[in-house]
C-alpha cells in the first residue's frame, strides 16, 4: 500500500464535502500521519537526524542507587551513576542473554547484569565475565569478543545529556549564549514533564505563538474555574494579547525567529522573540511581562528539548531560568520545579497541582497517569485546560493532512519545512555535518534570538498606520539581532541594546 497516496486520497475526499452540514460521514476517515517528521525510531530520516544532536535524557536526581529504565528515540536504555561518579547509558537488555540491566547492580565502576553477573563500563567495555576458577584466561577472552551498547552522557546543571549518534560524529555540545545564561545571577533549575503524544506537537506549540489568546485567557475559563492556567491569573495579561507575528528563519535555516508585537497600552509595545533551533530546542523569553516599563534584550527564561520516548510520547524537558534579572517580577518559584511540575502555568503535565503536591513532595517520582482521561484531575483540566491537555488531544500522533491552518499557523508550519528541508537534504546548511561545522566556527556556544522588549512606543493615529508600525519595528528587531550574530556577551548585548534604543527613538519621530 502506498500511504501516502492513501493518506492524499483520503484528505482530499474528506475537504470536499467538509462544508455540507451534519457532514460528519465525509470527514470521518482519518488519514495516516507524517512519519517523516513524526517517527524518530533508529533508521528513520527524523530518527537518523536527531542522533546527530545532544538530548536530555532524564533528570541527575533520577539516577539513585539502582539503574533508572529509560526510553528514548524508541530505543530501550538504563541511565545510572556508577559509584566512581561516571554516568553511563546503554542498551537496556545486556548482549549476553537479553536481560534488563533495569535490575542490574551499580559497581564501582558500571554495571553487574543480574542474570549471570557480567559487568559492563560506562562505554560498553565488558569489564568481568564470571568463570569457575583456573578458567580466567578463557573469560578473558570471551569479554573481548562482546560490547554492550552505550552512548556519551553527562550531568549538565541536572540534566543527563546523551548523544546518540555515530561516535565518529560526535558534535560539540552547544552552550547556547555560553551555557545557557547571560548574567551572574541566572540559575538554571531542572525539570522532566512526560507527554503523552508524539513529539513534533509538542514542538508544534512552541512556535505556535498564537495559541495563548486562547488557551491562556482567563475569559475562556469554564465557569470561572480558574486553576492557574491563565496569563491573567499571574498578572502578565499583555501575554494574552493577540500578538501581530512575524517568523524569520535564521542561522541559515538551522532554527526560526518567531517574533510577536503586543499592544500594551496606547504609549507601550511588547514585542517578544521566541527561538526555535533545529531539531527540537526552543528558547522562550519572560512568560510572566506585564508590559509595565520599558525592557530591552531581556533573554532566556525557559529553555526546553522536546525529547521523543517513542512515536506516541515524549518529555519536555529542560530548564527554568531563575533570578532577578530574568524574572523582574518576582512570579518563579523554585519549590514549584522539577520531576512532573513546572511553575510556569498550570496544565503543563499530566498531573494538576494539588495532586502533584498533596500526595507527594517535591523530590518524589509519582507515577505518571497513563493517558490523559484516566485521571483524577480529568474534570478539572475540561474546566480550565493548559498547554497539556491542548497538545496531547490532538491525537496520539497529529494528523498534519486533516490541519485547516490559518496564516497564525504560519509559525509551526515553518518550522515543519525547516525539519523537513534538513532531513531530505534540501538546506545542506541545516544537515547534521555543516550543523557541526557551524558549532565548532561559534566554539560551541552560539548566540541565540531569544529577548523580551517592552518599547515606549505611541499607537498610531489610524489601524493601518499601527499595523505597519509594529510589523516594521518587529521586523527590525531581529534584523538588529542578526547584525549581532557575530559578537559576543557584553559587546553583543551593548550593540543591540543601542540599536534598539534608536529603532525606539526613531519610531517616536
Amino acid at each position: 500500500m502506498d500511504t501516502k497516496v492513501d493518506n492524499a486520497k483520503l484528505a482530499e475526499s474528506s475537504k470536499v464535502k467538509k462544508l455540507i452540514p451534519y457532514g460528519g460521514y465525509y470527514t470521518s476517515k482519518t488519514p495516516g500521519h507524517d512519519p517523516e517528521l513524526t517517527e524518530t525510531g533508529p533508521g528513520t530520516p527524523m530518527g537518523e537526524y536527531m542522533r546527530s544532536f545532544w538530548h536530555p535524557v532524564c533528570m541527575s536526581i533520577e539516577l539513585g542507587d539502582t539503574p533508572k529504565f529509560i526510553k528514548i528515540l524508541n530505543e530501550e536504555l538504563v541511565a545510572f551513576r556508577d559509584k566512581s561518579g561516571a554516568i553511563g547509558v546503554l542498551h537496556a537488555h545486556c548482549v549476553h542473554r537479553g536481560a534488563s540491566l533495569e535490575y542490574g547492580a551499580i559497581q564501582e565502576h558500571g554495571i553487574r547484569c543480574c542474570y549471570h553477573g557480567m559487568v559492563f563500563d560506562v562505554d560498553g567495555t565488558c569489564l568481568h565475565v564470571p568463570y569457575p576458577k583456573g578458567e580466567e584466561k578463557e573469560a578473558e577472552k570471551f569479554a573481548c569478543s562482546i560490547q554492550q551498547g552505550a552512548y556519551k552522557a553527562f550531568e549538565r546543571h541536572g540534566l543527563v545529556f546523551a548523544y546518540m549518534g555515530s561516535p565518529e560524529k560526535e558534535p560539540p555540545f552547544p552552550e547556547w549564549e555560553s551555557n545557557f545564561t547571560v548574567h551572574a545571577t541566572d540559575k538554571l533549575v531542572p525539570y522532566s514533564n512526560f507527554q503523552h503524544c508524539n513529539w513534533l506537537q509538542v514542538q508544534d506549540n512552541a512556535a505556535d505563538n498564537y495559541h495563548p489568546t486562547a488557551l491562556h485567557n482567563s475569559a475562556n475559563v469554564v465557569d470561572e474555574n480558574y486553576q492557574g492556567t491563565t496569563f491573567n491569573e499571574v498578572g502578565a495579561a499583555s501575554m494574552e494579547v493577540a500578538p501581530d507575528m512575524q517568523f524569520i528563519p535564521i542561522h541559515e535555516g538551522r532554527g526560526l525567529a518567531c517574533a510577536g508585537a503586543r499592544r500594551v497600552n496606547k504609549d507601550r509595545l511588547f514585542i517578544r522573540v521566541q527561538h526555535q533551533a533545529l531539531p527540537n530546542l526552543s528558547l522562550h523569553a519572560y512568560t510572566s511581562e506585564d508590559g509595565a516599563a520599558k525592557k530591552l534584550f531581556s533573554r532566556f527564561h525557559i529553555v526546553r528539548w522536546t525529547v521523543p520516548v517513542d512515536d506516541e510520547n515524549s518529555k519536555m524537558i529542560g530548564w527554568r531560568v531563575m533570578g532577578p534579572n530574568i524574572d523582574t517580577r518576582g512570579i518563579g518559584d523554585e519549590e514549584m520545579v522539577g520531576y512532573e511540575t513546572i511553575d510556569f502555568l498550570e496544565g503543563q503535565v499530566a498531573m494538576r497541582r494539588p495532586e502533584r503536591f498533596g500526595k507527594y513532595k517535591l523530590e518524589d517520582f509519582p507515577p505518571i497517569p497513563p493517558n490523559h482521561r484516566e485521571r483524577d484531575c480529568y474534570k478539572d483540566a475540561q474546566q480550565a485546560p493548559g498547554d497539556y491537555e491542548a497538545i496531547i488531544s490532538q491525537r496520539p500522533i497529529a494528523v498534519h493532512a486533516l490541519e485547516n491552518p490559518t496564516k497564525f499557523d504560519a509559525g509551526v508550519f515553518l518550522f515543519r519545512k525547516l525539519l523537513r528541508d534538513a532531513v531530505r537534504g534540501s538546506n545542506p546548511k541545516a544537515s547534521a555535518e555543516n550543523f557541526y561545522d557551524w558549532l565548532q566556527t561559534v566554539k560551541g556556544a552560539p548566540n541565540s534570538y531569544c529577548s523580551g522588549n517592552v518599547l515606549e512606543v505611541a499607537e498610531a493615529a489610524t489601524i493601518e498606520e499601527e499595523i505597519a508600525q509594529r510589523r516594521s519595528i518587529t521586523r527590525k528587531i531581529v534584523q538588529i539581532l542578526t547584525e549581532s550574530d557575530h559578537m559576543k556577551g557584553d559587546v553583543r548585548t551593548q550593540f543591540v541594546m543601542e540599536g534598539f534604543e534608536a529603532l525606539e527613538q526613531s519610531a517616536k519621530k
